[in-house]
């Protein structure tokens, strides 16, 4: 059972997905609007950097803007130059473009923009400028996979690209081409808004958070939507009402007093966790989570699991286990980067296998792009998860003064002198 709670606070707007009971993605966002990914901006470039084929651009934020050559080059591998050029021959200083951000600010770093810009709508992503149609790695029936190849074809417009999402499995063409024209008029509108203005300034503000969550997250499968708000309810209503009508009857207002609507699912409870340093499996194992700027590293241990047969079929369960359960908190911590996983050494090379493959197979129900690189030459498995924002878990808490974020406590010196 999939059910989609909203909470709404003074300040904030929270979402959590709950899988029959158990949390798999949550978000937070300010009411006024916090998230920067998906924006776009008439941009200033400040900068341009031949040694690292990239250019610096000013959009209006506290630090310019960081653009790579490969965002600058037209976003069709196959309309790209053989030879790729000096990012000098197609920026110059002072020159005005339009940019979206790709990946927000984090720490001492500014922006990550692109020129390769997309608009999402509730079946398809619209390109502007891509030249080409692909359809959702999660459509798996090949028919379907050709349909919707060939309604994409017959719906864009000369450059165009477009991805149908998997929102538009089964979808009519008619349904798709609405959608396409909503979204060809939205980029319209944008073009003309940078032609009349002067950078930097922010053209197109991404969707709210519970816009997004109706668009990308409501699905056959969702069973239940709780929001705790009655004018938020009507809004929500409305939203469902023109882009999902027939899961307007999903959709309940939760008004008890007793206890709160996260407090009633469990979501803080699960949250608390899922976003500690060590996280206790159901069997009994575990996983120790350790995480850098652009790194996380992963350990699994068999704890107080000790199986039922012999060794290996025991450390084998602990890791699918663990695989599960690893793919279900990176969605949720929506951790992005590097990602070492180091599983408890398997004899079995049949197990390796098995273990590899499930991990994939999760990794294909991940909404962000999420690779299962394999086994490194040292035993551990490698991922890449891509990184758009910063670690839920850093929208959440803050590191604790004392320590930094290192989770230690200083023993002092009177602990050195007394032999410690």
């Amino acid at each position: 059972m999939k059910e989609i709670l909203v909470h709404v606070g003074r300040q904030t707007i929270e979402t959590a997905v709950m899988a029959d009971g158990r949390l798999i993605e949550y978000d937070i966002e300010e009411a006024a609007g916090g998230k920067l990914a998906g924006n776009l901006y008439l941009g200033r470039v400040e900068n341009v950097l031949p040694g690292m084929q990239a250019a610096f651009v000013n959009i209006g934020l506290a630090r310019n803007a960081f653009l790579y050559i490969d965002d600058v080059l037209h976003p069709h591998l196959e309309r790209q130059p053989k030879k790729k050029p000096s990012i000098a021959e197609l920026l110059r200083p002072g020159q005005e473009l339009i940019v979206q951000i790709a990946k927000e600010p984090h720490g001492g770093k500014g922006a990550r923009v692109t020129t390769h810009y997309t608009l999402p709508g509730r079946y398809l992503v619209y390109m502007p400028h891509a030249d080409y149609v692909a359809v959702s790695k999660k459509v798996a029936d090949d028919r379907e996979r050709d349909r919707l190849k060939e309604a994409g074809e017959l719906i864009r417009q000369g450059e165009e690209g477009i991805i149908l999402r998997t929102a538009a499995e089964g979808e009519s063409c008619e349904r798709l081409r609405e959608d396409v024209e909503f979204l060809r008029e939205l980029w319209r509108e944008i073009e003309a808004k940078a032609a009349g203005a002067a950078a930097p300034c922010e053209l197109h503000r991404d969707a709210g958070l519970m816009y997004r969550l109706v668009r990308d997250t409501l699905d056959a499968g969702t069973n239940r939507i709780w929001i705790d708000n009655a004018a938020a309810h009507e809004e929500l209503r409305a939203l469902i009402g023109s882009m999902a009508p027939s899961k307007l009857d999903c959709v309940s207002l939760y008004d008890s007093r007793e206890k709160g609507l996260f407090e009633q699912h469990g979501v803080r409870a699960q949250l608390e966790q899922a976003y500690g340093r060590e996280i206790r499996l159901p069997s009994g194992g575990s996983l120790v989570w350790d995480q850098t700027e652009a790194l996380t590293v992963i350990d699994v241990n068999t704890g107080r699991y000790v199986g039922t047969t012999d060794l290996e079929e025991t450390v084998f369960a602990t890791n699918i286990e663990a695989a599960e359960e690893i793919a279900r908190l990176l969605r949720l911590r929506d951790t992005g980067g590097i990602i070492l996983i180091d599983f408890i050494d398997m004899g079995d090379e049949r197990h390796r296998t098995q273990v590899a493959e499930r991990l994939e197979m999760l990794a294909r129900q991940d909404r962000t792009a999420c690779h299962v690189l394999g086994w490194t030459r040292l035993g551990l498995m490698e991922m890449t998860r891509k990184k758009v924002r910063r670690d839920a878990t850093l929208r959440l808490y803050e590191p604790c003064a004392a320590c930094g974020g290192r989770g230690v406590v200083y023993a002092g010196a009177g602990r050195m002198r007394d032999g410690g």
